[in-house]
């Protein structure tokens, strides 16, 4: 029997979802508060469609999976309502937009003794995933930085179709919408960041959101290492690249292209990364384009959890390990000047500060 499963969200990426969940699993039913996306959704894969998510728990008893696709902001009420339904949890990212939020839905997993797959598909792009094993297994030696560059576009239009992207309550900021999956494989190769610097603008998108369009911090991790990120969503008319370098003790790594795919340089003592498989393609948006799709790795992930005794690609921790660091790097951007660069008043102001944030 095919594990069965619902979405709550039925906009781009809850298609997303169903596609895969339809491809290795079973749909059972589909949520929206907009009547005409939840209509839509689940007429194209034929199952019951709701716009209330507590009468959709209670009327498909059999759904042991639930996919939360919803605004960023609703991530963490959503969860915990979904998890006290008895039912394991997909949270899309970012897993939520505060610490304490992602906190409360760990601890609802535990209680309920109910799985929290966090979606961080990019961990499974082929040469991350190398990149991933030449640090684990020492290869590289000891790491000494990381520079991390996210330059991608997100046009007026992006910001005009949706009535919750641009708003600090439920979209959060870049860092949360478009670079979270970014932010995670700093951690997720590196560990804890420590110290942080930072500063933020916005340059063309006021009047469209309620904060940056452009943000560049410095950081320290835990190890020792440092790191630099360089994110902007003004990228003229399209994406432009995404990329991670880290130079180490025994080899200098890129891993570029726009979405981490491709395998841009190495220079290692002693060793060749090879036998990567080929790049997919990035999520298609039409007008824009996202993160790597790779949301077939993630529903069979959840699969193999819990039917085959598999692990958990990304947990609840590592989820909130993501939203810990994009706190640290916010708290480091004067709030007032970040949210006057919606209007255009300011263009953002630095703030350093050498304590540990441990």
């Amino acid at each position: 029997m095919k594990t069965p499963f619902a979405i709550v969200g039925c906009g781009r990426i809850g298609s997303r979802h169903a596609e895969h969940i339809d491809n290795f699993a079973t749909l059972k039913a589909v949520c929206d508060i907009d009547p005409l996306k939840a209509k839509e959704l689940g007429e194209k894969y034929q199952v019951p469609y709701f716009t209330d998510m507590d009468e959709m728990l209670t009327s498909i008893p059999d759904v042991e999976v639930v996919s939360i696709c919803t605004p960023n902001g609703l991530h963490a009420d959503h969860t915990v309502s979904t998890l006290r339904a008895g039912k394991n949890v997909v949270c899309e990212k970012p897993m939520a937009l505060s610490v304490s939020d992602c906190w409360r839905m760990i601890g609802e997993a535990e209680k309920m003794d109910k799985h929290l797959f966090i979606v961080k598909q990019n961990r499974f792009n082929p040469p991350v995933q190398k990149l991933k094993s030449v640090i684990d297994q020492g290869i590289l030696g000891k790491v000494y930085s990381m520079q991390l560059n996210c330059f991608w576009n997100r046009n007026p239009q992006y910001y005009q179709e949706s009535d919750w992207k641009g708003s600090i309550a439920l979209d959060g900021g870049i860092l949360y919408t478009q670079f979270s999956h970014f932010i995670d494989l700093m951690y997720w190769f590196l560990g804890d960041v420590v110290k942080v610097s930072a500063t933020a603008a916005n340059y063309c998108h006021q009047g469209m959101i309620e904060f940056e369009d452009t943000l560049v911090a410095s950081m320290e991790f835990a190890s020792g290492a440092l790191g630099t990120m360089n994110c902007t969503i003004n990228s003229y008319k399209k994406n432009m690249e995404g990329s991670i370098s880290i130079f180490a003790e025994k080899g200098t790594v890129k891993i570029g292209g726009q979405y981490l795919n491709v395998l841009e340089y190495q220079n290692i003592e002693d060793h060749v990364i090879e036998d990567i498989e080929a790049h997919r393609p990035a999520n298609d948006y039409g007008y824009y384009q996202g993160s790597m799709s790779n949301h077939d790795s993630v529903i069979k992930n959840v699969i193999d959890v819990l039917h085959h005794g598999g692990q958990i690609a990304t947990n609840g921790y590592e989820g909130m390990k993501t939203v810990e660091i994009i706190e640290k790097i916010y708290a480091r951007v004067d709030q007032a000047s970040r949210l006057s660069t919606a209007t255009g008043i300011g263009n953002g102001v630095a703030r350093q500060d050498n304590r540990s944030d441990g």
